[in-house]
Order: C-alpha cells, then structure tokens, then sequence
C-alpha cells in the first residue's frame, strides 16, 4: 500500500493539522515525518481549539496509529507539555502514539545554543523560535546527536552529560549574554524523559513496511512549508530540516516509489513568520485587513505573521519540486469582502520577466507582476457544500487550476473541520 503524503507550500503555518484532522478519517496511521516543536498545527472541532507541537494531528481518532518519524527532533519537556493538554480528552496515548527509536532529542543546552548564536548574529538573524532545533540537526548531521533510543540505554545520562559540556563551550564562545540556570533546565529535562520512556518506542521503518504489505493506509504529516526547505527554501532564512516531499523518504524510511498521493495545502494568500523575503507583502490596508480577519498569529510563538497576496510563481515551485498530485486551498474566507483581489503570476528580475523562482528573490531583484480578479463578498463560513460557492470565487479556484493543471480538491471556509468543502470537479 502506497503512502500519501501532506505538505505544506508555502511559508508555513498553511492549516496542515485542520485537513490531517479532516482527512484521518481515511487512514490508519498518520507518521510525522520531520521538524520540531517549532511546528504549530492548529485543529478545532466541538468547539474546541487544540494546538500540537510535536504529536501527530490524527491524535484525536479513535482508530488512526500516530508515529512520530526518525526525522522529527523531540523536546521532552515540550513533549510532555502537550501530553499533559491531552490528558483532559482520556485518549489512551499508549496504544495509539508511537516514537522511533531514531528520532533526535533536543537538550536545553540545544535552545541556549540557539539563543546564543541568534543574539550573535545581531541584525542578521534568521527569526530562528529559539526552540533548540537548528543546533539539533547540526549535531544530529554532526554525528555528535542523542537519539530517543538512547534512553533505553543504562549510560544515556553519560552521553548526556558530555553533549552538554561541548554545547556549553560552543555558548562562552559565541560570547554573548545568555542567562540561564542550567541545573533548573536540566532537573525540568530529566523528568520529562522518565515521562517519555513510559510511551512506545519503535524501529519505525520497520513498523510502516510491515504495515505497508499489510494493506495499512498511511498519511505522513509534514511541518513548516516547502519555502523552508533547508535545500529548496529562500535559504538562510529557513529551518533545519527537509519540509518537501523528499523529506518524507528519509524522515520516515519510506521509499520513493511507495510514494502515492502528496496532497499540497496553500492559502488563499500568502503570509511568512520571521525574517526573509516576501515578494507579495503588503504594507498596507489589505495587508492588515488580512492580518485581522485570518488571526495571522503564530500558534507555537504567537508572533504576528507578514501578510500578502497569493504568489503564484513560489505556488507553482513548490508543486514542482513536490511533484503535487492534488490542492487544498485554505483560509477562502478570509478573503472575502474585497472589492478586488491580486494573484502574482511573474517577477520582474533583473530586467526581464520570469515565471520561475530565481536564486534570490530579495526586493532589490524582484517585482511581482500581478494579475487581478472580482473579490467576493458572500460570508462562507457558514458553507456546507460545493454548490453554495460564489462564482468570482469559482473563477479564482479555475484560474489557479488553469495556472497550476492540479486539481484543487478542498476548500477550507473557516477553522473548524465541518468547515471544509469538497469538490468533485
């Protein structure tokens, strides 16, 4: 049995954890394939707003495995955090929530790494969330990393012990000021990871090929977006893992040709969290009314995410290099009440224009051309069904078809998941 995958095609933060919720229904296990606890998946349903950080979206069904994969970097103190939130919803966490021996920890000396190394890059950071996972990956690539399967071993705390008197030689030499108390970090890190090691640990590459030749349905979840590709994103302003389909192979041991569908989810428009270039922001009205109507505010850092219209070029990108079999365009609502609405279908670079993304898309290179069409007035977030979309907002949908040749299979009109339209065409 093929594994589907869900990817993000932006900047993040596109509502990957509302359509894994929607779409579990569908799967057996949903596999989490890489980042960290930067990742912020948002799902509401029952009248309830839940945010996940590390734990697959498919927490919530009765029936669906979740697998965090050897690619995802686990913060134990976090992880427990978001155990804790669950505890209300008497989910039974034990049989349904599984960790691969492979995946990487994250130690508080990571976050202070991180702290330490943003302060020094002064004007020049990249908006890193502080949350300890570029240092992760670089011990992790370093060959230098702690591993969940290490904790099974009796001298973990001794591999422990001289990973963080390494990192805190690396935090004097940055020289910079970072205050903490490492003793309090690491007596809160300690009791994390004896919580941790009551859950399930497994080889999971072995766990999801079994499940594959037995019939299993799987979805891997992806986190961020594929603009933040450590390789294919605007690099440096990234983060520190593979967010494109690709990432899935060897965040989870999937090979490429048990690949099926890679279902790709963007926004109506567009918006980015932290530093690095946006083509499309807008610094206007628009822009705010936007910001205001969609609660563009990050769910893991709660910072104010820069709005702008849809980039069509960095859309089309992020397709290609996903190699996308299927669309879900979320947030539709949030749009409505313009009189009129931009779509960037070219760039202005260096003279000429181009329909692809270039190497560097900072605004000294690059102008969006821009292309316009009707705004829609009508409140969707009260929708149910396909019929009762608007025609200038079917027009946008067909032109972004037009423009992509992928279907757009879901609408989303709002945050919760009965708020999801389905479309047949």
């Amino acid at each position: 049995m093929a594994v589907d995958l869900l990817l993000g095609l932006q900047w993040g933060d596109e509502g990957k954890g509302k359509i894994v919720d929607v779409l579990t229904a569908n799967y057996d296990i949903i596999a989490r394939f890489q980042g960290g606890p930067n990742a912020g998946h948002t799902l509401e349903f029952d009248g309830i707003k839940h945010v996940l950080h590390t734990i697959p979206s498919g927490i919530f069904h009765e029936n669906a495995i979740n697998i965090v994969g050897n690619g995802v970097v686990i913060d134990p103190v976090i992880f427990r955090k978001e155990l804790q939130n669950l505890e209300k919803f008497d989910l039974d966490i034990n049989s349904k929530l599984f960790i691969s021996r492979k995946a990487h920890l994250i130690l508080p000396t990571h976050r202070l790494l991180d702290a330490a190394s943003e302060a020094a890059k002064g004007k020049a950071k990249i908006g890193s969330t502080l949350k300890g996972i570029g240092p992760t990956y670089m011990d992790k690539t370093g060959r230098n990393g702690m591993r969940v399967g290490d904790l099974e071993l009796e001298s973990w705390c001794d591999k422990y012990r001289s990973l963080a008197n390494k990192h805190q030689a690396m935090i004097s030499f940055y020289d910079v000021d970072v205050q903490y108390d490492l003793a309090e970090l690491e007596a809160e890190f300690f009791e994390a990871v004896e919580h941790l090691k009551k859950l399930t640990f497994i080889d999971s590459e072995e766990y999801l090929y079994q499940a594959q030749q037995a019939g299993k349905k799987i979805l891997a979840e992806g986190a961020q977006g594929s603009l933040l590709d450590i390789d294919f994103g605007t690099y440096p302003y990234v983060t520190s893992s593979n967010t494109t389909a690709a990432g899935a192979c060897t965040g989870l041991g999937v090979a490429p040709g048990n690949i099926g569908e890679v279902l790709g989810i963007f926004k109506a428009y567009t918006t980015r969290v932290g530093s690095g270039p946006f083509p499309t922001e807008l610094f206007d009205e628009d822009g705010a009314t936007m910001s205001k109507v969609g609660n563009e505010f990050g769910a893991t850092t709660g910072r104010p995410r820069r709005c702008g219209w849809l980039d069509l070029v960095a859309l089309k990108y992020a397709v290609q290099i996903n190699g996308v079999t299927a669309l879900m365009m979320m947030k539709a609502d949030v749009l409505s009440g313009f009189d009129s609405l931009k779509i960037c279908t070219a760039y202005k670079y260096r003279g000429k224009t181009i329909n692809h993304l270039p190497f560097n898309i900072e605004s000294d290179n690059v102008t969006p051309v821009y292309t316009e069409m009707k705004g829609w007035k009508k409140d969707l977030t009260r929708m149910t069904k396909e019929s009762e979309i608007p025609e200038t907002l079917n027009q946008y949908i067909e032109f972004l078809e037009g423009e992509l040749q992928i279907p757009i299979k879901i609408v989303s009109v709002g945050p919760d998941r009965k708020q999801t339209i389905h479309r047949s065409k």
